[in-house]
This record gives C-alpha cells, sequence and structure tokens, in this order.
C-alpha cells in the first residue's frame, strides 16, 4: 500500500504546483481596489472571556469545563499551560480600554463567562446570581459607552460551566437548550438597556467537533461521528431559544439585535472543470456554513449533509438510525428566520477535489464529506500549520452567505493572522499584509453588493490559545505573559490598523503607503523598548529589595549611633 500512497501524495502535489502556477496572477488576486467602506461601517477588535481574563476563582466565579480540562492532566494543552490569569483582563479593564481607544475601534466584541455569572450554570433562585460578576461586566460595558465603543457582546465562547457538564453531560444533553435560554434572559436583563448588539454561539462548529469528537478541547469526548452532531443539534435549539426570549419579551424595550457568529473557511474547487470537485467544494462549505447557518435561515440542515449522513454514510455503515438528528416540523419552523444579522468569523482557504475512495475508517465529520483538502504552497504560510494568507477566499466566501442566506446584514466577527514563527518582535510585517489584503476583498464584496455592515480583527490581545497554548499570538497588542504584570506591547500592525479604521478603507496608493513605513518606523522603536524591560524588570526588583535593606540598615545605624552618644553623655 505504501508505494500507492505515495504514488498518490506526489500526484496531488504535482496538481497543487499546477494549479498554483496556473492561477497565479489572476486578475482578481493581483488588483488592489482604493475606495472606502459606507458611512457608518463599524471597525472593531474581538477577544473572549476565557481566552483573556484570568481570575478563574475570583470573586464568585465557578468553575468552566476549560479550567477542569486544563487542570486535569498533562499533555492537553501544549506546554501544559492553562488560562488561570492568561492577559489577567479581569484586574485590566481601565487599560485595556485606553489600548481601544488607541486603536480607534467603534467596537469591541468580547464574551460574557456563563459561569462567572451563573456559578453553578443554573439561574433557579435570585441567590445563584454572582453579583459581582454582574458588576464586573456592567462596570466593563459602561466604561466602553463613555469612550464612545460600542460593546458586541456574545453570549457563550465555549466556557460552559462545570457543573452543567458533570450532571447533564453538557451539550449532549438537550435540556442545556432551557438552561442556556435563562442564561441568555439573565444577560438581557442585566446589560440589555446597554448591549444592542447580541451573538448566541461563537464558531459553534469547532465547540461541537473539537469537544465532542476529536476530544482536542473540552470536555475532551471522543464520541466519533455522533457526539458532534447531537451538540450541534442542541445548540442550534438553545440559539432559537434565546433569539424566541429577545424577541418576545425585551425587544420592545430594548431595541437591540440577536445573532450567531460563525467560522468557515472558503474551498475552491481543485478543476473548476470538474463538476465532482465543484461539488465537493459545495458540500465542504455546507458541513461547514451551511450546517448551523441552513437551520437558522432555511429551517433544516442543508440536503448534502442528509444526504451523505443519513442516507450514504449511516446505510453503509449497518446502522438502523441516521446520526444526523433530525428537527420536527414545529422545530423547523420555531428555528427558521431566528437571526438578525449573520457573524461570519474567516481566516484562510483550501481547495477541496472529491475523494474517489471514501473512507471505511469509521464515522466522523472528516469521513462523512468525502473530500480531500488542499493548499497551494505558493500562498504566503504565516507560521501556524494550518493558517495560509489568501484573501480572494473571503470575498468569495462573503458573496456566497450573501446569496445563500438572502442578503442577511453580514458582521465579520472573527479575521485576523497569528504570530509567525513564535518570534517576539513587534514589527509584523505579515499581520499587516494579511490585514490589508483581506479587508480590501471585503470591501471588494461591498462593491459587489454584500451587505457588511462590520468588521471585527482577531484580536486585541496575545491571549490562550486553546490546545495551542500561549504559542500562538493574534494579537495586535503583544502580552509579555512571563510578567507578573502581563504588560501589553503595541504591534505594528496597530499603527496600519488605526489607519485603515480612521480613513474608512484605502484612499490612495500613496496615502495606504505611507502608513505601511510609518507604522515599521514606531514599532522599530517599540522593539527597542521591549528589548529593554527585562533589565528595567530586573532594576526594579534589584530596587525593591535593595532599598528597604539600605533603609533598614540606616534606621538600624542611627539607633547604635545614638545609644553610644547617650552613653557618652551619662
Amino acid at each position: 500500500m505504501k508505494p500507492v500512497r505515495v504514488t498518490t501524495l506526489l500526484w496531488m502535489l504535482l496538481l497543487v504546483l499546477g494549479l498554483g502556477a496556473a492561477r497565479n496572477g489572476s486578475p482578481e488576486e493581483a488588483s488592489f481596489y482604493y475606495g472606502t467602506f459606507p458611512l457608518g461601517f463599524s471597525w472593531g477588535v474581538g477577544s473572549s472571556a476565557y481566552q483573556t481574563e484570568g481570575a478563574w476563582d475570583q470573586d464568585g466565579k465557578g468553575p468552566s469545563i476549560w479550567d477542569v480540562f486544563t487542570h486535569s492532566g498533562k499533555g492537553k494543552v501544549l506546554g501544559n499551560e492553562t488560562a488561570d490569569v492568561a492577559c489577567d483582563g479581569y484586574y485590566k479593564v481601565q487599560e485595556d480600554i485606553i489600548l481601544l481607544r488607541e486603536l480607534h475601534v467603534n467596537h469591541y466584541r468580547f464574551s460574557l463567562s456563563w459561569p462567572r455569572l451563573l456559578p453553578t450554570g443554573v439561574r433557579a433562585a435570585a441567590e445563584q446570581v454572582n453579583k459581582k460578576g454582574i458588576q464586573f461586566y456592567s462596570d466593563l460595558i459602561d466604561a466602553l459607552l463613555s469612550s464612545n465603543i460600542t460593546p458586541i457582546v456574545t453570549l457563550h465562547h465555549w466556557d460552559l460551566p462545570q457543573l452543567l457538564q458533570v450532571k447533564y453531560g453538557g451539550w449532549q444533553n438537550v435540556s442545556m437548550a432551557s438552561y442556556f435560554r435563562d442564561y441568555a434572559n439573565l444577560c438581557f436583563e442585566a446589560f440589555g438597556d446597554r448591549v444592542k448588539h447580541w451573538i448566541t454561539f461563537s464558531d459553534p462548529r469547532a465547540m461541537a467537533e473539537k469537544g465532542y469528537e476529536t476530544g482536542h478541547h473540552a470536555p475532551g469526548l471522543k464520541l466519533r461521528g455522533t457526539g458532534l452532531y447531537k451538540a450541534a443539534h442542541h445548540i442550534i435549539k438553545a440559539h432559537a431559544q434565546a433569539w424566541h426570549s429577545y424577541n418576545t419579551t425585551w425587544r420592545s424595550k430594548q431595541q437591540g439585535l440577536v445573532g450567531i457568529s460563525l467560522n468557515c473557511d472558503w474551498g475552491e474547487p481543485v478543476d473548476i472543470s470538474n463538476p465532482k470537485d465543484i461539488e465537493a467544494a459545495e458540500r465542504y462549505l455546507q458541513f461547514c456554513l451551511g450546517w448551523f447557518a441552513n437551520p437558522i435561515y432555511a429551517g433544516d440542515y442543508p440536503q448534502v449533509m442528509k444526504d451523505y449522513i443519513e442516507g450514504r454514510k449511516s446505510a453503509e455503515q449497518g446502522l438502523e438510525m441516521s446520526r444526523l438528528p433530525v428537527f420536527s416540523l414545529q422545530e423547523k419552523s420555531y428555528i427558521k428566520g431566528t437571526s438578525d444579522f449573520l457573524g461570519l468569523g474567516h481566516f484562510t482557504t483550501r481547495y477541496i477535489m472529491e475523494r474517489k475512495n471514501p473512507s471505511r475508517q469509521g464515522p466522523s465529520y472528516q469521513n462523512d464529506r468525502d473530500l480531500i483538502e488542499l493548499v497551494d504552497p505558493n500562498w504566503p504560510d504565516l507560521g501556524s500549520k494550518w493558517l495560509y494568507s489568501v484573501p480572494w477566499g473571503f470575498r468569495r466566501l462573503l458573496n456566497f452567505a450573501q446569496t445563500q442566506y438572502g442578503d442577511p446584514p453580514i458582521y465579520v466577527m472573527e479575521n485576523g493572522a497569528s504570530q509567525k514563527f513564535h518570534c517576539t518582535q513587534l514589527c509584523d510585517e505579515w499581520r499587516i499584509q494579511y490585514l490589508k489584503g483581506y479587508i480590501n476583498e471585503m470591501l471588494k464584496a461591498v462593491k459587489d453588493g454584500a451587505d457588511i455592515k462590520g468588521y471585527t480583527s482577531w484580536s486585541l490581545l496575545d491571549k490562550f490559545e486553546w490546545e495551542k497554548g500561549y504559542s500562538d499570538r493574534y494579537g495586535f497588542y503583544y502580552v509579555e505573559f512571563n510578567d507578573r504584570n502581563k504588560p501589553r506591547y503595541p504591534k505594528a500592525s496597530v499603527q496600519y490598523y488605526k489607519k485603515i479604521i480612521i480613513a474608512n478603507g484605502f484612499p490612495n496608493p500613496r496615502e495606504v503607503e505611507s502608513w505601511y513605513l510609518k507604522a515599521l518606523e514606531i514599532c522599530s522603536i517599540n522593539n527597542q523598548r521591549l528589548a529593554a524591560e527585562p533589565l528595567l524588570s530586573h532594576m526594579q526588583m534589584v530596587t525593591e529589595i535593595v532599598v528597604p535593606t539600605v533603609c533598614s540598615l540606616c534606621v538600624l545605624i542611627t539607633a547604635v549611633l545614638l545609644m553610644l552618644l547617650l552613653r557618652r553623655q551619662s
């Protein structure tokens, strides 16, 4: 078998090399569009509670599944890191708001910690609400608004209360939908007078797949081919319940919007003249984006998912029941239309081709799709194994979502690049190039007619990156995690993104080029400051030790001399 496998891999490599050569320099990729976004377009940055806050057991917060996951043994997170302290954001709200003001953002997307607000996860009585948690987020929202920064609030970004996992099995249990609705109602009640943009779930596909299929994320379950579909089914129901609750109880008073944020890479057919590759690319998108978006916008799972999981795969595996759960007619009607906007997260692109020999390795999400993902070696490699800079895929995904889901208002909720080669330089030219390319393709999508309302770059700070610990850095601000004070330092991309925001786009070639040069000039100065920081910290530590010691000695010597003087006089 080995020679066949090697031959196949060589053939694929040659195919992709040829494809890259054929498609490089196409007008769509090469042309840069100078222009501006519509008036009122909202620019922002994002973060999430577990990745940044720290204070994991402070002020009444209950444990989350991620607290338990990272504390429960070696090998689950790179370097056995935890987010017990993370960026120490719980204690640095005012400092981080200064950074947001420095960026000139219009909005800040952050998430609420469910176990910080409801330590048990359940709102059965008033005493089960953590008042200190309510106060923390209330103060954060007020501080943002006083700085003219709009809060965009995510209700759940993966940090489920541990007690709900222990008692009910987490998202494997349909009762989670009602517990989530109760939690959402608490948030609408406490913060809805000031928060007008709500996201129910952030990237639920990753939460379901990595938490309940591969086990790479909390709660670490490996229920291959079944667990993720059941979790997703209950998440969709939970989203719908939260939306309906807002719509019937809070919307008339608060006049806000409720949506969901779905992450998806673009899938491009390897051979655009081959119907099988075109079908495979469509299948890739439906299993990625359509899995959650189709029920919300059309009332049911994509037909291709039902055909492949209910039909082909379950039959091949000798199963009497489909592994893909089924919505009742009443549920379809209840779920359809439960989004005031579509949140999209996007980072990169893949070439897609049909798998000619379907996998017989048993049920799994990856095998259910019957496709092969490829990358072009000519694409810029940003350091992460999965993240390549392919700006043109962003425009295509935005236009696909616009067409597929009936022209919804779109907010880009996540888009960004991680640190290259784990270096500590602040001159992140590759992130500048990534931002320039991707934002420009988004501008083209706006010109195509996509109704894009805002853009959230990911992320404000370097932070805990789930199973990768602190190895991947997505932040505009470098965080020195080895320093107990967790100081923040601006990268070059801060200056560049700020200029895009102020200009509301790309006015002309000369001005855009000047942004790049200025950003690199400033980051060189900041690099020198960062390099000097260990010496300054050492001097501070020495001062903290030496000065009190010297003072104590002085006092002691003075006392001895005084005693000697008094003895002589007597």
